[in-house]
């Protein structure tokens, strides 16, 4: 499941032009103090940091843009055709409670478009992520998009929400009055139905929104409306990292319960810039694998038809030997296929080639192997008929 998970992402990302990258799996701790922001949940509580034998302090990647952000201003990137566009697939590491699709380790999915503030290539992020979740077969998916604003946008809204928050500041705990002064947009993204009740009532960023960011994400709307890709405007979304501008999306799977969040991501204009390269805008999104793939067990689609599309039974020793290269030659041509190795008789190879889901077993006897022929039985209807054996790596493949 997982490998054709990964397999259908290459296949989607590459379709709109992204290329790979690979980031070291533990970056300099700074990268994400300064590119996450030091106020996070991520930075504060949730990092794998230690010190390595000259005294640097390094940390287990945690995030997928910033290492791919910190890659683009270390090599230069921003010299090139415009917009960069990236995608990977790579371990992350947060010190979190384990549950069902989180994990200390998990594997995340993601792409990254940087040189380009065009609302288009925010419609054309979302969409690369929504065919994702329909090639895949993901079902019960819904999207909810809304804004960030700009830096003028920021600066109309902020004191606006202090003024509401300072009127509720006693029903906040200590570590929420620290976030309040350090960032009180993260309060959007708080877990705490109190928090979250509390933050209903307040002013939303998207209606104080400056011309420029206001005229970008109508524009984002009406790009997903011509693309036909259903979404929900949510001004209560705020994604868990300070580095996000304008657009912010996230999609959600009802097959997930209460932690329904299944990808999602949004723009950076001032992260390029903040790890030391130019002015240089970006988006992205990120998608767990285990949340794909919990999911689609979940609603049970996408399970494999079978690990092996062949067992090949060989109830003769000699013949075995004999038989080998013709294997070969069926894994050759892309038949996935395995046999005994055990020495086993053929009723426990049968048994065998059911426990490994093999969708057809190809039986070769004395009596087959003097004939010529190979019986192959389906393993699902228990149908079976011979073929020639000079015939068979063209017929199973």
């Amino acid at each position: 499941m997982r490998d054709r998970v990964v397999d259908t992402a290459r296949a989607v990302f590459e379709a709109y032009g992204y290329g790979r990258i690979q980031t070291p799996t533990f970056e300099e701790t700074e990268v994400f103090t300064r590119g996450v922001g030091a106020s996070t949940d991520i930075v504060r509580k949730e990092m794998y940091t230690f010190t390595d034998g000259s005294g640097r302090s390094l940390t287990l990647r945690p995030e997928g843009t910033a290492p791919v952000v910190r890659a683009f201003v270390e090599h230069g990137m921003h010299k090139m055709q415009l917009p960069v566009k990236l995608w990977y697939v790579a371990p992350m590491f947060r010190y979190e409670a384990p549950q069902a699709g989180r994990y200390r380790e998990h594997t995340q999915l993601g792409i990254e478009a940087i040189g380009s503030d065009d609302p288009l290539l925010d419609a054309e992020v979302i969409c690369v992520l929504a065919d994702l979740y329909d090639r895949l077969g993901v079902p019960g998916v819904a999207l909810k998009v809304s804004s960030m604003g700009d830096p003028d946008t920021r600066a109309a809204y902020r004191p606006a929400l202090l003024q509401y928050l300072e009127r509720h500041a006693d029903r906040l705990t200590g570590e929420e009055r620290d976030r309040l002064r350090d960032n009180p947009l993260r309060l959007f993204d708080a877990k705490d139905e109190r928090v979250r009740t509390i933050m209903e009532g307040a002013p939303k960023i998207v209606e104080h929104l400056s011309p420029a960011a206001r005229a970008h994400h109508d524009r984002l709307l009406a790009a997903l409306d011509g693309l036909a890709i259903e979404y929900e405007e949510d001004p209560m979304l705020v994604r868990g990292f300070d580095y996000y501008t304008k657009t912010v999306f996230e999609f959600s799977c009802d097959r997930l319960g209460a932690q329904s969040g299944i990808g999602g991501g949004g723009r950076y204009n001032g992260l390029v810039e903040e790890l030391g390269g130019p002015d240089t805008p970006g988006i992205g999104f990120g998608s767990g694998l285990e949340r794909i793939t919990l999911a689609l067990e979940a609603a049970g689609v996408g399970e494999d038809d079978g690990v092996l599309d062949c067992y090949v039974a060989i109830p003769d020793d000699a013949l075995r030997l004999e038989l080998m290269p013709l294997m070969r030659r069926l894994r050759a041509a892309g038949v996935r296929c395995d046999s005994d190795l055990r020495g086993r008789s053929l009723k426990a190879m049968l048994r065998q080639a059911a426990g490994l889901r093999a969708r057809r077993t190809v039986i070769i006897g004395p009596r087959e192997h003097a004939a010529g022929v190979a019986t192959v039985r389906d393993m699902a209807t228990g149908d079976q008929r011979e073929i020639p054996l000079d015939q068979l790596v063209e017929a199973l493949s």
